[in-house]
């Protein structure tokens, strides 16, 4: 299976790229995406960066970015903590 598959407005993201994006064994990824340790966002992109897609995943302080185009290639990874505020 590719790393990411898109079907329509969905994405389906392998769980060994969530965890290695998230330092997390990959067996957690479902469990923490079911009771809401793992949260996602997708943004679209707009003007020049029409046909990309950025799919970013939330765990604590941790968050993996991962920027894709239109086929589910990934573009890019970005892997950084957020601020505690």
């Amino acid at each position: 299976m590719a790393d990411v598959i898109r079907n329509g407005d969905d994405f389906t993201v392998e769980a060994k790229v969530i965890a290695d994006g998230l330092d997390l064994p990959e067996h957690a990824i479902a469990r923490g995406m079911s009771n809401g340790a793992i949260t996602t966002r997708f943004e679209r992109g707009e003007g020049e960066d029409e046909g990309r897609f950025r799919l970013s995943f939330f765990h604590r302080e941790r968050v993996l970015r991962l920027t894709v185009d239109a086929s589910g290639n990934i573009l890019s990874r970005a892997r950084f903590d957020r601020k505690k505020g």
